[in-house]
């Protein structure tokens, strides 16, 4: 490991004195039962520039694997051990999970600081409605925010939201096959496109699609 002066011991500098490893967990001891070391997967942002970069609007697409970590966690971490609590947790869960022509997302709209997450809040009303995919040259296919749950009112909006892309049948077509497209928001407030959609995320989605 790498030593330490003085200067360093009164400055610590991340990677070098000090480790910073996202999502880290050493546990005090070396082994022990679940669900102190049960696998977890996560996804981790880092910014390596001396610009301050500030997430606003993340969407965390859902799919059968992660459904699955949930449905596994949940019993576990509520304590639920009857069967028709765990069949709750079944029928809560399982309408996330992809299908052939349909993206299920969790929509976070996020800032470091509070008092700028609450301002937007209060102005994003409606943003949840304004999520869209678009295969290369087609339609945008608007999501569905929310169904059976009242997370907004007529001017705001909440921090989180439930997304299903209803695609139709040439977007889903060629989204699974591999084909270009774009996703964007476009409220009069917020209005950004990711166009087209990188190789790795757009590979994730069309296999939710198979």
């Amino acid at each position: 490991a790498p030593g330490t002066g003085v200067n360093e011991r009164m400055n610590p500098v991340i990677g070098r004195a000090r480790w910073a490893i996202a999502e880290g967990y050493i546990p005090a001891w070396s082994h022990g039962p679940e669900p102190q070391l049960t696998r977890h997967e996560t996804a981790c942002l880092l910014n390596a520039s001396e610009a301050a970069a500030e997430i606003r609007l993340t969407l965390y697409f859902e799919d059968r694997l992660t459904i699955q970590y949930q449905v596994h966690e949940m019993p576990r971490s509520e304590r639920i051990f009857e069967a028709a609590g765990i069949q709750e947790e079944l029928d809560a869960y399982n309408p996330l999970i992809p299908d052939s022509d349909t993206l299920k997302a969790t929509m976070m709209i996020e800032f470091e600081d509070a008092d700028k997450r609450r301002e937007a809040l209060a102005k994003w009303g409606g943003i949840e409605d304004r999520v869209w995919i678009a295969r290369a040259g087609g339609e945008r296919c608007y999501a569905v925010a929310d169904e059976d749950l009242e997370r907004r009112t007529k001017d705001r909006t909440s921090a989180v939201h439930f997304l299903r892309f209803k695609l139709d049948a040439a977007t889903a077509g060629s989204v699974r096959g591999g084909g270009p497209f774009a996703m964007g928001v476009d409220h009069e407030l917020y209005n950004e496109t990711v166009d087209p959609v990188e190789e790795a995320t757009a590979l994730s989605l069309a296999n939710d699609l198979r």
